[in-house]
């Protein structure tokens, strides 16, 4: 159990065991650029079995990188785990660290549709929140024992494994729309300033990636200081949020919301859902 009492459903990393099948050779050059490309140089699949085969090639990376670490692990030997030609891999991923775009994609939407299912029996602001939180350090937690070796290459400002690049926008974007959803259904949403409703669901999104640095350099059993964390600042972060709606705070909401639309949205790529 949590502290905050609920229950945690932890998910089970994707793959199973088994040994890479292939050496650490040299990586193959990515092809030729294919049409329907996702963002990022990610294949579009346009079958149920390109579908299967691309989810095929993801869980054995991330099987792979669990067992033998990111940096170690190269495409011909996901390829080969996979039982599928190193071609196949990049067609669907045109080089490693789009696999971790497609983990992020994939983690996304479930962290989204769990919290969405979480938090539908309640309209309190301050525990949607923390449900939409708590969702996440549940699912992303069979991956935190390799978390460090993704935030290595992540805090490269010029990395598209960046959670600010351009190539993780399909990710952020289904991040920022869960939490407008948690903002939009909750019983504080009708009370606040309507723009700052609308930049909100963005600020949000940065506090939970602060939660997310955090968590990784986290190694409490279970990453109880995280959750902890969370328990914490939650009520905070919703307390600073409702007293913007109060007359004698509004120079300071207008403030906020000149510093967050000059300084912090243009610095996350693309942020609106389409």
């Amino acid at each position: 159990m949590s502290g905050n009492g609920q229950e945690r459903t932890h998910r089970r990393p994707v793959g199973s065991g088994g040994a890479a099948k292939a050496g650490d050779g040299a990586e193959q050059a990515a092809g030729p650029p294919v049409s329907g490309e996702l963002a990022g140089g990610r294949a579009r699949p346009k079958t149920d079995k390109s579908e299967a085969t691309r989810a095929l090639i993801l869980e054995t990376a991330m099987r792979m990188f669990q067992e033998r670490g990111y940096e170690k692990t190269t495409m011909r030997a996901i390829a080969a785990e996979a039982g599928v030609s190193v071609g196949s891999a990049y067609y669907y991923f045109s080089a490693k660290e789009f696999l971790i775009q497609g983990f992020y994609d994939r983690m996304t939407h479930d962290h989204a549709a769990d919290a969405r299912a979480r938090m539908a029996h309640t309209r309190d602001f301050a525990e949607r929140l923390r449900i939409a939180i708590d969702s996440w350090i549940d699912t992303a937690a069979p991956y935190h024992g390799f978390s460090a070796q993704f935030f290595r290459t992540a805090a490269d400002p010029t990395s598209s494994l960046s959670p600010f690049s351009n190539e993780s926008h399909p990710a952020r974007a289904t991040a920022v729309e869960l939490f407008r959803d948690v903002l939009q259904g909750s019983e504080l949403a009708p009370k606040l300033d309507a723009e700052l409703v609308d930049l909100l669901p963005d600020v949000l999104w940065l506090h939970l990636m602060v939660v997310v640095l955090y968590w990784v350099f986290d190694r409490t059993p279970d990453t109880e200081r995280t959750r902890e964390f969370v328990r914490r600042s939650t009520p905070l972060v919703a307390r600073l949020i409702n007293l913007s709606r109060y007359r004698v705070f509004r120079p300071l909401v207008r403030d906020a919301k000149g510093l967050i639309q000059d300084f912090v949205l243009p610095g996350i790529g693309k942020t609106i859902v389409k």
